[in-house]
């Protein structure tokens, strides 16, 4: 079973969740102050104050990165070179595969892209490659 960790300000990452989880059946959980990570999964989250990490993302990662495959983002293309880039941030600083990145809450387009890399490119891979750096 594919676990998803996700951090959700506005509810357009929630949105997403909402969607995918219903599709695939996939295990979502939302990060809270306390949240670990008791399966290995993917993150997806938000980008913020143009371009920046969320700080609730940063403590989640910080206890659990070992836990998680890959990041997502969700951006605002209305932001040019720092939309979702708190994807690129995390990947960076935990070592961490850059999966995928979509504008607000996505489309179904987005999704079904998210439900392929997350199937046929890292389901299971090992922690700090680099292969799925396809954003």
């Amino acid at each position: 079973m594919i676990h998803i960790y996700y951090d959700s300000k506005t509810g357009n990452v929630q949105r997403f969740m909402d969607k995918l989880t219903q599709i695939t059946g996939w295990h979502a959980h939302k990060i809270t102050a306390d949240l670990i990570a008791e399966e290995s999964g993917h993150l997806v989250t938000f980008t913020t104050n143009f371009g920046q990490m969320p700080e609730t993302t940063r403590i989640f990662m910080t206890a659990n990165a070992s836990k998680i495959y890959s990041v997502t983002s969700s951006g605002n293309r209305n932001w040019g070179q720092n939309f979702g880039l708190a994807a690129d941030k995390i990947s960076a600083d935990f070592d961490i595969p850059l999966a995928f990145k979509f504008e607000l809450s996505g489309t179904m387009e987005d999704i079904n892209q998210f439900i392929d890399i997350i199937k046929n490119n890292c389901d299971g891979s090992k922690r700090g490659s680099k292969k799925l750096d396809i954003a």
